[in-house]
């Protein structure tokens, strides 16, 4: 049986900008998968209707960023934050009920979850205190792997959560097939031996 921490937890947050002291937030998508990167359900995307002062002080790249991608126009009509909040932690919960069993998965997730910890912090206090970065294994990538890296799925997402947060997991899915060994995976004489390899290495440096 499936538990909460056979899950990841994928959110994407659209802002004003990434001043956490001045710019809110303006939407949120969040997608459940099982640790196979199964998506579960479609998901669920909320805008949200932030404060007048955050939108005056929109810069005009971020401003221009989301005319293109029409999410400036709905807006106006966005929830209040209090409602998105309630809405995807209930969503959450539907999927993941065990408090801070499911880690929070996406793209560069350190800058969504300094905005969620602000902004929502009862959906932030629910979910593991581990994340999954694919961006962190998308540096790794480029630097180890340089032809998986520039081989992987161009991305397009226009700058709306949902889209953008498919991608990442469709980015994850890439990844776990070009970089990571094929399943079943190597046998338990072959970890060991590789364990046992790396800590030789490292033994000169360890204290």
């Amino acid at each position: 049986m499936a538990t909460s921490s056979d899950r990841l937890v994928w959110i994407d947050c659209e802002m004003t900008g990434l001043d956490l002291e001045v710019d809110e937030l303006v939407e949120i998508a969040v997608v459940i998968t099982d640790f196979e990167l199964n998506v579960l359900d479609p998901g669920l995307s909320i805008v949200i209707k932030p404060d007048d002062s955050a939108l005056a002080n929109m810069g005009d790249f971020v401003r221009q960023m989301h005319t293109t991608s029409g999410l400036i126009e709905e807006i106006p009509n966005g929830k209040s934050l209090a409602e998105a909040e309630y809405e995807v932690l209930e969503y959450v919960l539907k999927f993941a009920p065990t408090a801070r069993t499911a880690p929070l998965a996406g793209n560069t997730i350190g800058t969504d979850r300094m905005f969620l910890a602000k902004y929502m912090p009862r959906l932030d206090n629910h979910l593991h205190y581990r994340n999954v970065d694919v961006s962190s294994i998308k540096e790794l990538a480029r630097r180890w792997f340089p032809r998986i890296y520039f081989n992987a799925p161009e991305k397009n997402g226009g700058h709306r959560a949902l889209a953008d947060i498919l991608e990442s997991i469709r980015e994850l899915d890439y990844y776990r097939s070009a970089a990571f060994v094929a399943p079943p995976g190597p046998t338990t004489d072959d970890t060991q031996a590789l364990a046992s390899g790396v800590v030789e290495k490292w033994a000169p440096r360890m204290y």
